[in-house]
Parts: structure tokens; C-alpha cells; sequence
């Protein structure tokens, strides 16, 4: 009799201890649930800033590169027009007078005019072309840190 009593007590006692078992695992897969699924928001958050991030960056470089090919575009005009004679470099300069001959006195009419020198006029475009490229990355990266990096997580 008293084994008969015993028995479903032994039963009752396995089978709490399996419910307990699986409630405990129930417990730990809906944590790691929980887990992974503020994971892959944190993730997706992250991935759609770095996108917009991305995409900032990439209407900078864009703008900035059409600035810099227009810049140049002028400044190959330039070029041309002051090569072909349409147009002169103005030189803050002062024009010495050659020195007097000895049938007369020489005068300011005398002197001549003040030009840069073939080299030196390349170098003037070449100096040009690179003023408008540092202003512009300069620029570029301006925009970069006023409105891409505060979006970094």
C-alpha cells in the first residue's frame, strides 16, 4: 500500500522537474530571442545610417567635382583666350626704362611692357588649377565633417 502511495507521488515529482527543466530552457531561448532581435534592430539601425551616411558623402564628392570641372573649364578658357591673344593678364608691375642712348633722353614711352614670361604663364594656370582643387577638397571636407560625421553612431 504504501508503495501504491508512493508511486504517483514519484511521478508527480519527475514530471515537476521536467516542466521546470523545460521551463527554464523556455526561458533562455526567449532571451536569446530577445537578444537577437534587439541585435538585428541595432544592425539594421546602423546599416541604414551608414547608407544615409554613404549617400551624403556621395552628393558631396558629386557637387564638389562639378565645382572643380567647372572651375577648370574657366580657367582652360582663360588659357586659350590669353594663348590666342583675346585676353591679357593684368601684372601689378612697374616698367624700368632702358637706360638713356646717347642721342637722346628715354621717357616712360619708352619702356616696355610688362608681360609674364611662357614659363611663367604656365605656371600661372598650373598654380590656378591648383588652387581650385585645394578649395574645393577643402571644401569637400568641410561638408564632410559639418554633415556626415554627426551622424556617426
Amino acid at each position: 500500500m504504501l508503495r501504491d502511495a508512493l508511486f504517483p507521488v514519484l511521478i508527480c515529482l519527475v514530471a515537476w522537474l521536467c516542466i521546470d527543466l523545460l521551463e527554464g530552457q523556455r526561458d533562455t531561448a526567449r532571451s536569446e530571442r530577445d537578444a537577437a532581435v534587439f541585435e538585428a534592430s541595432g544592425l539594421r539601425e546602423a546599416a541604414r545610417i551608414s547608407g544615409e551616411m554613404l549617400a551624403e558623402r556621395d552628393a558631396i564628392d558629386f557637387q564638389r567635382t562639378q565645382e572643380l570641372n567647372h572651375e577648370r573649364a574657366e580657367n582652360d578658357a582663360l588659357r586659350l583666350d590669353v594663348a590666342d591673344g583675346r585676353k591679357r593678364l593684368r601684372l601689378n608691375a612697374i616698367c624700368s626704362a632702358p637706360m638713356p642712348a646717347s642721342t637722346g633722353a628715354g621717357g616712360v614711352a619708352d619702356a616696355a611692357t610688362a608681360e609674364l614670361t611662357t614659363d611663367a604663364r604656365s605656371d600661372y594656370f598650373t598654380l590656378r588649377d591648383q588652387l581650385a582643387l585645394s578649395r574645393q577638397m577643402i571644401l569637400g571636407l568641410q561638408d564632410h565633417a559639418l554633415r556626415v560625421c554627426p551622424r556617426q553612431p
